[in-house]
């Protein structure tokens, strides 16, 4: 291989940058963790949020309180995260379009494919002058942010909300600043651009505004890039570039976020690995990372401390796929230096997350909220999913954290290949059943990538795909969306996250996005258990909530479950 020929020097200026995308909860982590690499290594990186300009996603909130008023209440189903499949194919069809009737064609195709209603030609009128707003105002602050910081880099960090934002920056950076190098990176090479797929072919003929990609961990692919030890003939830079050299996670600096405005997030994220360490059929996380890692309890410990100080923050939101591998170690190491540090983390249900003597020491350590993948409520699907857990684990776990008063947050998905209208039956009852101990319940439709996930290449082989908007929209769409011909059909799957959500308003379990909406989650939370962690807007009043976690009491649990007291005496 040919190394690059040019080096470099380390006081260009690199800018970084993420694009706006639907109620963020945290300052972005991938361009962070870069920022600290590369500055660790003495070059010269600034860090741009576009998520937190107000303004920009203002427009977003004005685009989905106009979509929600077409749609009728009992076809919303989880709203934003189907309206945000409208919003990102609207944003890629109004940077792509040439023929304008073909254009609103599309919009009113690509809404009734999402929530089953027909746009009248003054809707589809409505939603796209709020699409021109918003990229009037996303040209302006673009060129108001290169003229200040003046690159001689950009990289832009994608993900599913931003890719046709970022699509429209790059070639509006390539057009009125032709000099400066552009780059991409992000999850978004996960799925929707996986290498190989028709998606991801037809985006790098779309892509001579972007001169170099990278996939995989960008802190040592970037910095390769700059020292010029990549070769110059590809475009596209890989793990396997680098002969699939895996990052020792314990050795990395934190995240830098000093360059944010941490007042529009109630969280602050961090990481204690990458990867996963389960295959469950849907996911395309191990596909991604490779291979499972995580850091020492001591070292994350550390971090959280100095994070917590740095930014005045005392809740974290853990960025790993799932945090059982750590947890209790995390939680004692936690313990034992004495610490007021809360964490919100996705976790998976196992046989520790169904003891309350694990669950009560967790919480004394600081865990505030799980985000448990379960999927189904029927063993059958939980099966074909390989999740490798029952409905008795289910319903231990979610007690178990519920008793300890860590908000459970559940995610469900509608319509996995296979599942029955009597699957998705015992789903609701599952639901019922747990009410009182879900502090949130979350139900997307089942989502088909065209390649990435885990069971993908079998379900092709089974069924068979087919392209979900007509063919003739793909030049306007790139990304297009794959559909399998496998039962559920479509409509059903979506039928049924919209029952799944009318069950929750019906059970009283909240899918809280606003401040007020969080506020009366968190009121919920409080009156129906005991040891219920602190509201989450409180924990910006941290002298009132110092040393809460250490003050719980595990006598509700032992009655509970019949364990001895003295199994809580930690």
């Amino acid at each position: 291989m040919v190394a690059s020929k040019r080096n470099f020097a380390k006081d260009e200026q690199i800018l970084l940058m993420t694009l706006p995308f639907l109620t963020p909860v945290c300052p972005p982590s991938g361009i962070s963790c870069l920022k600290a690499a590369l500055g660790h290594e003495g070059y010269k990186v600034k860090t741009a949020d576009a998520m937190g300009e107000m303004e920009i996603r203002g427009v977003c909130y004005t685009y989905f309180d106009k979509l929600e008023s077409f749609v009728p209440e009992e076809k919303r189903g989880h709203f934003f995260n189907i309206g945000l499949d409208v919003i990102n194919n609207h944003f890629m069809a109004h940077i792509n379009y040439e023929d304008e009737l073909k254009y609103q064609e599309l919009i009113q195709e690509i809404v009734y494919q999402n929530f089953f209603v027909r746009l009248n030609d003054a809707e589809v009128l409505s939603l796209i002058e709020i699409v021109k707003e918003y990229y009037l105002k996303l040209t302006e602050y673009l060129v108001a942010l290169i003229e200040k910081v003046k690159p001689s880099i950009l990289g832009i960090s994608v993900c599913r909300g931003t890719l046709a934002s970022a699509l429209f920056a790059f070639r509006l950076v390539k057009s009125k600043y032709s000099q400066i190098i552009t780059l991409m990176g992000g999850t978004i090479f996960s799925q929707e651009l996986f290498i190989g797929t028709p998606n991801y072919q037809l985006f790098m003929k779309k892509a001579d505004c972007i001169d170099k990609i990278l996939v995989g961990e960008g802190e040592t692919l970037f910095l390769k890039y700059l020292r010029g030890e990549l070769p110059t003939d590809k475009k596209v830079y890989t793990l396997e570039d680098i002969g699939n050299e895996l990052l020792d996670l314990n050795k990395l600096e934190i995240p830098d976020y000093n360059d944010f405005d941490l007042s529009n997030y109630p969280l602050i994220p961090a990481y204690t690995s990458r990867g996963c360490v389960y295959q469950c059929s849907f996911c395309a996380e191990t596909v991604f990372w490779k291979k499972y890692r995580k850091k020492d309890a001591i070292k994350i410990v550390d971090e959280f401390e100095r994070l917590s100080c740095r930014y005045d923050k005392n809740i974290l939101l853990l960025t790993d796929c799932l945090i059982n591998p750590i947890v209790t170690d995390l939680a004692q190491e936690i313990i034992n230096r004495d610490l007021s540090l809360y964490w919100d983390v996705y976790l998976k249900v196992d046989n520790y997350v169904c003891d309350p003597e694990y669950t009560f020491l967790w919480r004394r350590g600081g865990f505030y909220r799980a985000r448990l993948g379960v999927e189904s409520g029927s063993q059958r699907i939980l099966d074909i999913i390989d999740k490798r857990i029952t409905i008795e684990q289910i319903k231990k776990a979610i007690s178990s954290l519920a008793t300890a008063g860590i908000k459970t947050t559940t995610y469900w998905i509608a319509g996995h290949p296979g599942e029955t209208e009597a699957d998705f039956q015992q789903t609701l009852d599952l639901l019922e059943e747990l009410a009182d101990d879900i502090f949130e319940a979350e139900a997307d439709p089942f989502r088909y990538f065209y390649s990435g996930q885990v069971d993908g290449d079998k379900w092709l082989q089974e069924t068979g795909n087919s392209l979900l908007y007509p063919e003739e929209a793909t030049e306007m769409l790139i990304t297009q969306t794959w559909k399998l011909h496998a039962y559920p059909k479509r409509e059903e799957i979506y039928n049924r996250a919209c029952r799944f959500r009318q069950h929750c308003k019906k059970l009283g379990i909240p899918n809280p996005y606003s401040v007020s909406e969080i506020y009366k989650a968190d009121e919920r939370w409080r009156k129906l258990h005991k040891n219920a962690v602190p509201a989450l807007m409180d924990l910006e009043k941290q002298e009132l909530f110092l040393g809460e976690n250490k003050r719980i009491s595990p006598i509700i649990a032992a009655q509970k479950t019949n364990f001895a007291e003295a199994d809580f005496a930690f």
